[in-house]
């Protein structure tokens, strides 16, 4: 099971992800509660060891913005979240970053590299809105092996979601808050350990 923790901006919650055995944590680069600057993201991502992956997030913005963003931030993943097309991913492809492709589960295409991303994320209709929607859906739209969960995940509801929707991997980011915005170290602690059993 592939467990993101999404949303850091800390080196507290920065180590307490990886010493829980988090395969990936996210840096959000574009407006949100949870942005951090590329310099930010560069020194957090700095003490995480070359086994988990570091994940520059970004939404809304241009492409241009985004290897702007990205270019000397030092992360090994780009994760474009929201309306990117296949376009927008094959600008990106000479960055040699890990591609996620953030999508809602309405999206028309939802399998696995249909744009060229590496890694697929399927979120709520309302990213980073911490809502919950119907994970079974899934199941009939068969997005392909290893996909990954998001939206409305805790830890007393990860282990449903997963055994509901068949993902592959999920990602947390208000689930493990104890204030929006504010990481809790215990709740991350706890949500990988709930992940890592229901997987």
């Amino acid at each position: 099971m592939f467990v993101k923790i999404c949303g850091l901006s800390t080196a507290e919650t920065v180590a307490a992800a990886v010493d829980a055995g988090a395969d990936a944590v996210g840096f959000v680069l574009t407006r949100s509660v949870r942005q951090v600057t590329p310099d930010r993201a560069r020194e957090l991502a700095a003490a995480v060891p070359p086994h988990v992956l570091t994940v520059a997030v970004v939404a809304g913005a241009d492409i241009a913005t985004v290897r702007d963003l990205v270019r000397d931030c030092g992360l090994r993943a780009l994760q474009l979240h929201g309306d990117y097309s296949r376009d927008d991913f094959a600008a990106v492809a000479d960055l040699g970053l890990t591609l996620v492709r953030a999508t809602s589960y309405e999206a028309p295409d939802l399998r696995i590299g249909a744009y060229g991303e590496d890694l697929l994320l399927v979120d709520a209709t309302e990213p980073g809105s911490g809502g919950a929607w119907d994970y079974a859906a899934l199941r009939e739209r068969t997005p392909g092996d290893g996909w990954i969960l998001a939206g409305g995940l805790y830890v007393d509801t990860v282990a449903d979601a997963i055994h509901r929707s068949g993902a592959g991997g999920v990602d947390v980011s208000s689930g493990v808050e104890s204030a929006r915005g504010v990481k809790s170290e215990a709740l991350i602690r706890e949500f990988v350990a709930a992940a890592r059993k229901a997987g």
